[in-house]
């Protein structure tokens, strides 16, 4: 018998993992040092701090640019400008696509679009959530494009309908981790929650060179810094640090299910449900000109550290975040009375709109801490269409078939007021000793119904104070009682026994399924 030959593909093997190795050398050292510079981590850095450890598989690793010579031997590599994979969270499975700045800023002409849309496909697909870590154009164009392809293009957004497809399936998280551009800036704020590291993020439709040939000379903070974004509403929360960033992303994650198929996970609660805080007894003022601070009953009525507020700067007279009750996961909208008197603008009203679908998408029971006096009134508030946006709001909430319950702090008024819940539905609510409601405040109010009266008395501020305590007497919250029109008044300090009974009883009744609308970015 003559010798056979052995075959093996360990040749082979041994220029994958060289191959492999190049794409670990991102844009290069120089690159890689000066992403250090600015105090920045690189896609795989940021990958590593997200992930469990040693948790992550690389999808498309050596996806590149490669130059052969003419035997076919490689000798450049360049790889793509997008890192993409799966991995674990806490042991959750989850899909992370990372933006690398080292090569070519994250733009298009360095990226191989199909890396992109996977990473959104796979996740859709296999209803798994998605981290996005931005940074630069985040797949957006370049005009150093014109020279490699020597010709132009129609912008189409590559995978666009899987990035609208995920917002009504997955939970979409994205961190914008430097300056984001463009197409980048597109992928952060199409997203459930947004993220942005103040100081070290910022985000435009186009860049300071682009702007200034319109005749805007600004800094990159200065066009789109943290700062504004915060306020406008297109970023969710600013924190301090990438690090920051990461653990809030994770918390976030926490809180939601792996998809709309799914059902938010309860978690282990140390936080005895039937605990009682004595000082709500005293918490709002008797004087309806005072203010109280919402945040600091939001933080005893929940789980303790369980609240994560989103938009603070943006629509500041709607607070709006998670929360647990005893241990099951929340959503969570109350008013401010330090801005607006907790009435709505057309900024707090989309706020409201936001929050609620996000609430509906991923079967989360929400609790409403109502103070409302109604929508903002004056010149102002109708240049900014507070109507519309605020009944958009309104049928936000009655579209929304999660558990919900409302607690009346205090006001109650106008078509605002009535959207702290849907009419139609049970009236599980509560409402404290301090409840007050109507269609109009008295005061004002007094002014415009008995205007002709007060005209006519020879003493109307007699007059209008005779009617102002007959008023008093008739707003009081136990004659709306009486009336079963106020279903039940309550001692505050048994709210969060009640509102912990709420969550367990609202447990069986979400339902795992895909809605007949998703988000509305």
């Amino acid at each position: 018998m003559g010798s056979q030959i052995k075959m093996s593909w360990e040749k082979d093997i041994k220029e994958l993992k060289k191959r492999e190795k190049l794409a670990e050398k991102m844009g290069g050292k120089e690159k890689l040092q000066r992403q250090k510079d600015n105090k920045r981590l690189n896609a795989r850095e940021r990958i590593n701090l997200l992930l469990d450890e040693k948790s992550f598989h690389e999808i498309g690793k050596i996806a590149g640019k490669a130059e052969y010579d003419k035997g076919g031997n490689l000798q450049k590599f360049t790889p793509t400008n997008f890192i993409m994979g799966r991995g674990d969270i806490n042991g959750r499975k989850v899909v992370v696509g990372a933006d690398d700045f080292t090569v070519r800023g994250g733009a298009a002409d360095a990226s191989i679009a199909q890396k992109q849309i996977m990473a959104e496909q796979l996740a859709n697909e296999y209803r798994l959530p998605l981290i996005r870590l931005i940074e630069g154009t985040g797949g957006g164009g370049s005009v150093k494009s014109l020279d490699t392809d020597a010709r132009t293009y129609i912008p189409g957004n590559p995978g666009w309908n899987w990035v609208v497809e995920n917002l009504s399936t997955i939970p979409v998280i994205a961190l914008a981790l430097g300056p984001v551009a463009g197409l980048g800036a597109a992928r952060a704020v199409t997203s459930h929650f947004s993220i942005m590291v103040k100081d070290l993020s910022q985000m435009f439709v186009a860049g300071p060179p682009v702007v200034k040939r319109v005749g805007e000379d600004l800094t990159k903070e200065e066009l789109g810094g943290s700062e504004i974004h915060s306020k406008n509403g297109a970023i969710d929360i600013v924190v301090n640090s990438e690090k920051e960033a990461i653990e809030t992303a994770k918390n976030i994650l926490s809180y939601l299910p792996s998809s709309v198929y799914d059902l938010p996970p309860r978690v282990d609660s140390h936080d005895d449900p039937n605990r009682i805080d004595e000082w709500l007894i005293d918490v709002i003022p008797k004087d309806r000109r005072k203010v109280y601070k919402s945040r600091k009953i939001i933080e005893t009525l929940f789980d303790e550290s369980s609240f994560l507020e989103f938009g603070k700067n943006f629509g500041k007279s709607v607070i709006a975040g998670l929360a647990r009750l005893d241990g099951w996961p929340v959503a969570v909208l109350a008013s401010d009375p330090y801005f607006y008197g907790g009435g709505w603008t057309a900024d707090a009203s989309n706020k409201v709109t936001r929050f609620v679908d996000i609430a509906e998408t991923f079967h989360l029971p929400v609790v409403n801490l109502v103070d409302n006096p109604g929508f903002v009134i004056g010149l102002e508030a109708e240049k900014q269409a507070t109507i519309r946006h605020g009944a958009r709001a309104l049928t936000a909430v009655y579209q929304a078939s999660v558990p919900w319950c409302s607690v009346i702090l205090r006001k109650v008024f106008g078509v605002a007021g009535a959207a702290h819940m849907n009419a139609s539905r049970v009236h599980y609510r509560y409402a404290w000793p301090s409840g007050d409601w109507g269609s109009l405040p008295i005061e004002g109010g007094i002014e415009a119904a008995y205007k002709s009266d007060l005209e006519k008395s020879n003493d109307p501020k007699k007059l209008l104070k005779e009617i102002e305590e007959r008023m008093e007497n008739v707003r009081s919250p136990f004659r709306t009682a009486e009336a079963f029109i106020a279903e039940e008044i309550i001692d505050p300090r048994d709210t969060r026994k009640l509102l912990c009974e709420f969550a367990n009883l609202s447990a069986p009744l979400r339902e795992k399924g895909k809605r007949s609308f998703g988000l509305r970015p």
